[in-house]
């Protein structure tokens, strides 16, 4: 295989950019509109969460050698395309396509690679993001739950939940635009470096984010409360249904503190007690003190598949702001746990980039 490097500038369609990788921090790193291909030697990989990344070298235009990093989105993701730990080894030649690093950095977003023996190799899992009801199973809801405890709720939404259904990425997916800053939320969102992402540090990503992910949850109905228990990071979300309000000097976390109602055949849960953070992979920020999350779950007739809209409420912005996703059933969801996440990769941009001492005082 003939070793090098070849850059293509293009206008990339919105499809080609989305994808389950990208509400990391992926802006910070890549630009989407920079297309290229490099071709080598595979020395390293690393098979981790949030990205899996492989090290690289190239032989340049000059005969020099140069070293490369090459990224993907999560093993989660990956494993749905068959993509797995031994599917590249240390020595592979391989020439792999996707969006360039910015500034000119030896990086690459894998879209598409292909091995010395003409094997094409994608990270698309073939699944589309459904949005058509008829589509799923025939069957009703109650196929799939495993019991309810609590007679009062009008139906039972126990059992696996596909969060691909309606997936959009979570970057710049809210709703008004342009974004609505109050003049304090701007100046945060304007001081915000994108290595600042959590997310990178293997930190929970939490609410109001897991609400747009893409990887499925499962609901147990535990009587007083939902128990919702998602593959991104193996994180539990309790959402209380008998009508408790937080502890006193309750201490904020990532999920923050749910209590939820049936409001007719709708779920409404309100949200509370929350840490700062994120609420896209951009960087908009959240403040937690002050945020007040509802969300409103309305279900098809067959109970096979669910509406999500999720208000926020933040002084770090003049008006709400408003997230959509769906879920929908089926016998192919699968509730795995997800695969440990290592910040190596993290660490090393930094260090490569000068930042390390900086940002470990």
């Amino acid at each position: 295989m003939k070793s090098g490097i070849n850059v293509v500038l293009v206008v990339l369609c919105s499809a080609f950019a989305s994808g389950a990788d990208a509400h990391h921090s992926f802006a910070a790193e890549f630009d989407p509109d920079l297309r290229g291909s490099v071709s080598g030697t595979i020395t390293r990989v690393q098979f981790t969460n949030p990205h899996v990344r492989y090290r690289l070298d190239v032989v340049n235009a000059d005969g020099a050698t140069e070293e490369w990093e090459l990224q993907m989105s999560s093993v989660t993701s990956l494993r749905g395309a068959s993509w797995f730990r031994d599917t590249l080894v240390v020595g592979d030649e391989v020439t792999a396509e996707g969006q360039l690093g910015r500034n000119g950095t030896h990086k690459l977003f894998i879209r598409q690679l292909e091995k010395a023996d003409g094997t094409l190799l994608s990270t698309s899992s073939g699944r589309a993001a459904e949005t058509d009801p008829e589509d799923l199973d025939v069957r009703d809801g109650a196929a799939f739950a495993y019991g309810q405890l609590n007679d009062s709720h009008p139906f039972d939404i126990s059992g696996p939940w596909r969060n691909s259904y309606k997936f959009r990425v979570t970057v710049d997916d809210l709703e008004p635009k342009p974004t609505p800053f109050s003049a304090e939320g701007r100046a945060v969102f304007e001081a915000t470096d994108h290595y600042d992402d959590y997310a990178l540090r293997c930190m929970s990503l939490g609410l109001p984010r897991l609400f747009g992910s893409p990887y499925n949850m499962e609901i147990v109905d535990a009587g007083t409360h939902y128990v919702a228990l998602h593959v991104q990071n193996n994180l539990p979300r309790r959402i209380y249904m008998d009508g408790r309000e937080p502890p006193e000097n309750y201490q904020p976390t990532s999920n923050g503190f749910s209590v939820g109602h049936w409001d007719g055949d709708e779920l409404v849960i309100e949200t509370t007690h929350l840490l700062p953070g994120w609420l896209d992979g951009s960087g908009l920020p959240m403040s937690g003190d002050g945020t007040r999350i509802l969300e409103r779950w309305s279900f098809d007739e067959r109970r096979l598949a669910m509406d999500r809209v999720m208000t926020i409420y933040d002084p770090y912005y003049t008006e709400p702001l408003v997230r959509r996703r769906g879920s929908a059933r089926g016998f192919d969801v699968e509730i795995v746990e997800q695969a440990s996440c290592d910040p190596d990769g993290y660490y090393l941009d930094l260090l490569e980039i000068g930042q390390l001492e900086e940002r470990l005082r």
